[in-house]
């Protein structure tokens, strides 16, 4: 496992944006699989947004055209960020990475380290 830790939630209006990052505590971390996860009350968590092995972002289609996954490699961070957000959107938002180099990065993977995550609250 490697230590993942997520900072940028907060509460936003109805349309408004946010920005999410998830710091990696380890250098080899731009060859992990990583993604951004969220969970609701009362509902399973679910994938959001990944990058896979081609270096192409995959995003669920509730967050299509909304949301932008970026790996920034110089500060070691997995950033999402989240434009036209709806209360929808109301969820903890967990990052997650599998800390092994052979795995073949795509959607639906099982990840094994994940953060502590990040509430964001939209009001409408």
């Amino acid at each position: 496992q490697v230590k993942v830790v997520e900072d940028g939630g907060g509460s936003v209006e109805a349309g408004g944006s946010r920005v999410l990052s998830c710091v990696v505590y380890d250098n080899s971390y731009t060859k992990y699989c990583m993604a951004w996860f969220r969970q609701s009350p009362g509902k399973e968590r679910e994938e959001v947004a990944t990058i896979d092995s081609d270096g192409n972002p995959v995003y669920a289609e509730f967050v299509k055209g909304r949301f932008t996954i970026s790996k920034d490699i110089a500060r070691k961070m997995l950033d999402l960020e989240m434009y036209s957000l709806k209360p929808e959107d109301t969820a903890m938002y967990y990052c997650a990475a599998i800390p092994d180099t052979r795995v073949r990065c795509e959607w639906g993977l099982q990840y094994n380290s994940w953060g502590p995550g990040t509430q964001v609250t939209v009001s409408a």
